[in-house]
């Protein structure tokens, strides 16, 4: 069977991530415990995470000319994604991540978008001369660029999985052309819709809403350590999650979409794709920063097989 060849159209940045015991009160200087720069940003840990777990991926997305852009860059080939439609922006720098993480795993991020901003509906266009089988999208980049991939995957009859953050006020979700799915987290769902996920009724009120204020065939919501639930309009399904030692909630969200994505293209089964992607959110917690947390295709059916879940 072919690998599913899968566009990201997303956020890249160099991400800085300063582990202390607990984030500083208003006023207060901590001392950190680490440092570490990593590769990072919404779309290119999917797409680090969709080529570990066996896709074909290519990558559009905008970073700056400059030592962090030349850095990812190297980083995206070691992966073996398709770097073409990669643009590198002369008037803006890489886009940054400030990441403060604490003792018990949780985390504080503070993003500049920077070149991913430059992100053009034109960059997208061109990315489609890829012929992908799918496109992953996120929305930390310029709103317009968000769009045009949709459309430009109607076109072509290619579904669009979407990763709804970050929530943005200016957001013209009305201009989404037919995604295939989205997948807000909790945080996400509330902003969007107004309501908290917290329980089943209110989890499927959520996705109603959603379902009316974007053309969504399926909703996926992500509950974090409560795992995932699945709407398609009629039908509803509550995935539980897996326990397992939280060291970092970095790009678990990220890992999450990539294998639902990869899945779901491979079977076109939505229950079973969204059990799978609780499986690599799980395990991309487990381990320290973004891109260096995301599992691969033996690390999950190493821990289906181990915990004896049922795809």
């Amino acid at each position: 069977m072919a690998r599913p060849r899968i566009l990201a159209v997303g956020s890249a940045n160099m991400d800085i991530v300063l582990s202390m015991p607990r984030v500083p009160n208003r006023g207060e200087s901590l001392i950190a415990e680490h440092y570490g720069y990593i590769p990072g940003g919404k779309g290119a840990n999917a797409a680090i995470a969709a080529a570990r777990l066996g896709s074909e991926v290519v990558f559009c997305a905008r970073l700056g000319n400059d030592e962090h852009g030349a850095n990812l860059i190297e980083a995206y080939k070691r992966e073996k994604i398709d770097s073409r439609f990669i643009k590198m922006d002369k008037n803006a720098p890489t886009g940054l991540a400030a990441i403060l993480l604490e003792d018990d795993g949780s985390n504080r991020i503070v993003v500049y978008p920077g070149a991913n901003l430059k992100l053009a509906p034109d960059d997208v266009e061109n990315a489609f001369l890829s012929y992908p089988d799918a496109v992953m999208l996120n929305f930390e980049i310029d709103p317009r660029a968000a769009a045009a991939a949709t459309e430009f995957a109607q076109r072509q009859q290619i579904p669009v999985i979407i990763d709804a953050g970050p929530v943005r006020k200016d957001f013209p979700y009305e201009q989404l052309k037919q995604v295939e799915i989205i997948s807000p987290n909790e945080i996400e769902t509330a902003q969007i819709t107004g309501i908290s996920p917290v329980t089943a009724e209110e989890c499927t009120k959520a996705c109603m809403r959603l379902k009316n204020i974007v053309d969504a065939k399926y909703v996926v919501l992500k509950l974090s350590d409560k795992g995932s639930f699945l709407f398609d309009g009629v039908f509803s399904e509550y995935i539980p999650s897996h326990n397992v030692p939280v060291v970092d909630t970095t790009a678990a969200g990220d890992a999450f979409t990539a294998a639902l994505t990869a899945e779901y293209l491979r079977t076109k089964d939505p229950l079973r794709a969204c059990r799978y992607a609780n499986v690599a959110g799980a395990l991309t917690v487990t381990k320290y920063g973004a891109s260096t947390s995301l599992p691969n295709e033996k690390d999950i059916y190493n821990f289906i097989a181990e915990r004896e879940i049922k795809l």
